[in-house]
């Protein structure tokens, strides 16, 4: 159905293939189905003028992909196949990034990263994240981000809870819904992201910002090379979930599966005062300044932050999940040099700090993160550039995108109230030694 879905055009992007101009580098990237949050096209557009200027006879072609991100990955997939349509230059998600080096559609960057100087300002977390199983580079990042507590400071007050709200344990942030539920009807207490529909926002942002409270590598341990199935942690996660939407102390179920509940979060629930705790990411005020989709000059003054606890606040009592995009150029791209000049013109220090401040992105750059423009381009990213000290990253795996399908099934199940935790849990299981099998990569 998918497939006949991306024949049918229903996502752009399309074109007669990398080889078609040896002059112009085609850049395919993912475009937000909220047609009010468009800044990476802005940015894009100022990027390619300034290249095209620089490179006189050169040019820049760049292809949106207007898609949840599922659907965006799908659709580059597709193109990158094939040098009749791949592309010179892709944005790739980290978690992406060896199930595609796996499949054949990226090309490792090292000879170019040995004589770009600016390859030495970027932390090595950073580069971690773009580096594959077999030693290799294959894309440059571009920024990161860390996730915490979000919290309505006026909903709070209403409710009698403390404006430096900061909970030690899973236990207390499920109490203080309780207590909005109870006193402020009307709003919804807590919003957990959940199921197959949001994709990797749920399962980063809402499961795993659980899981790995719950103990060391919950999902994947590095050590034995083996996948974790469904054990205590996985199902206290998956029972923190449940207990959210079957209290009601979440969106309504219908709600909450929606693909683009992401953005009714940040464009309605917050600033309508109708949301007063979201776990979500460091990149929320973007939709609120520099001409965001919702303008909300009081944002800062209405919401605070607080860090995710562990479950039972064992240490370090603080999680935080850390992703990011990169800039990666397929492997049957025919303009290969072209598109690595173009990322070393994304990669100025200007368009870097440019890029970190409009899309409020973390910076993944020593000297971006000095920059005092970046230092003063939204209130919070002192505290979230914080929780970079507890952070943790996904699995850097191949089959990583299937074990995170499987999450997201288990998650939705639980939220609908069709499965308890330990059977989703179990169903689980079942799913990840199939993947493993499938894929030769342990147990």
């Amino acid at each position: 159905m998918l497939v006949a879905v991306l024949a049918a055009g229903s996502l752009t992007a399309c074109g007669s293939g990398s080889g078609s101009d040896p002059d112009t580098v085609r850049v395919a990237y993912n475009r937000s189905t909220d047609s009010k949050i468009r800044f990476k096209d802005g940015y894009l557009e100022s990027v390619k003028k300034q290249f095209e200027k620089e490179h006189p006879g050169k040019k820049v072609e760049l292809l949106p992909i207007q898609a949840p991100d599922n659907d965006y990955a799908t659709k580059a997939e597709q193109m990158m196949r094939s040098p009749k349509t791949a592309p010179d230059l892709v944005y790739e998600d980290t978690f992406r990034i060896n199930a595609d080096i796996k499949a054949g559609y990226l090309r490792p960057l090292d000879g170019y990263l040995a004589k770009w100087d600016t390859w030495d300002q970027f932390v090595d977390t950073a580069k971690g994240a773009a580096k594959a199983e077999d030693g290799k580079t294959y894309a440059v990042p571009d920024g990161t981000d860390t996730r915490g507590l979000w919290f309505n400071k006026k909903i709070f007050a209403k409710a009698g809870l403390p404006a430096d709200w900061q909970p030690r344990t899973w236990a207390e942030v499920l109490d203080a819904a309780r207590v909005i539920k109870r006193k402020v009807p009307g709003v919804i207490p807590l919003n957990v992201y959940t199921g197959k529909g949001p994709g990797e926002a749920a399962v980063m942002q809402g499961f795993e910002m659980l899981v790995y409270g719950t103990g060391e590598d919950p999902l994947y341990d590095p050590s034995a090379k083996k996948w974790v199935g469904g054990d205590k942690g996985f199902q206290d996660a998956l029972g923190f979930v449940r207990t959210v939407y079957g209290e009601k102390l979440g969106p309504d179920v219908s709600d909450a599966l929606d693909p683009n509940v992401g953005s009714t979060v940040a464009t309605q629930w917050f600033p309508e005062g109708k949301l007063a705790i979201s776990l979500d990411g460091s990149w929320m005020g973007q939709n609120w300044i520099n001409n965001g989709p919702r303008q909300w000059p009081d944002w800062s003054k209405d919401l605070a932050q607080a860090a995710m606890p562990t479950r039972d606040g064992q240490a370090p009592g603080t999680v935080s999940m850390s992703g990011g995009w990169t800039w990666a150029i397929p492997a049957k791209s025919k303009n290969p040099d072209l598109a690595w000049e173009f990322i070393e013109t994304l990669q100025t220090k200007e368009n870097a700090v440019e890029w970190d401040v409009v899309d409020a992105q973390i910076a993944v750059r020593k000297d971006v993160a000095a920059d005092p423009r970046y230092l003063k381009s939204m209130p919070g990213i002192t505290f979230f550039t914080g929780l970079v000290q507890y952070t943790h990253y996904r699995p850097a795996l191949p089959v990583y995108p299937q074990v995170s399908t499987a999450i997201g099934e288990a998650m939705e199940k639980v939220t609908t109230g069709d499965s308890t935790p330990a059977r989703a849990a179990r169903d689980y299981d079942e799913q990840l030694k199939t993947i493993v099998a499938d894929a030769g990569a342990g147990g």
